[in-house]
């Protein structure tokens, strides 16, 4: 019995240090392609962005979907794809209005996305 409850203890224990740990690292990555997308979106606002400033911030996202592939779900990650995609053509075309909205949206996804992954009630719930 008493071995019984130590193992559940442990495998609590782990359970709870994995979920702090998924929440923090989701977190971290979000928040540092929110910085590189807001940096993008000031850029773009007035209209000196390039192509290949959007290429640089989607290898950026590229090289963090590889991680991330392990923690959230791949259909969150396919819409950040699509949405970055059609930033470098709407930017490499010149629509700035268009590509402004879609940087908005990658913006929002990673405010959005890690608030899925938190320890928080309504997650729990």
């Amino acid at each position: 019995m008493k071995k019984s409850l130590i193992a559940i203890v442990i495998i609590i224990a782990l359970l709870t240090a994995g979920g702090v740990y998924e929440s923090f690292f989701i977190t971290k990555q979000f928040k540092e392609m929110n910085n590189t997308f807001t940096a993008l979106y000031d850029k773009i606002d007035k209209e000196d962005a390039v192509e290949d400033d959007v290429i640089a911030a989607q290898n950026k996202w590229l090289e963090k979907k590889k991680y991330l592939h392990a923690f959230i779900p791949h259909g969150e990650i396919k819409e950040f794809d699509l949405w970055i995609a059609e930033s470098v053509i709407l930017v490499r075309d010149g629509k700035w209005t268009e590509a402004l909205s879609k940087v908005e949206v990658i913006i929002e996804l990673t405010e959005q996305i890690p608030k899925t992954f938190a320890i928080s009630l309504e997650n729990i719930l």
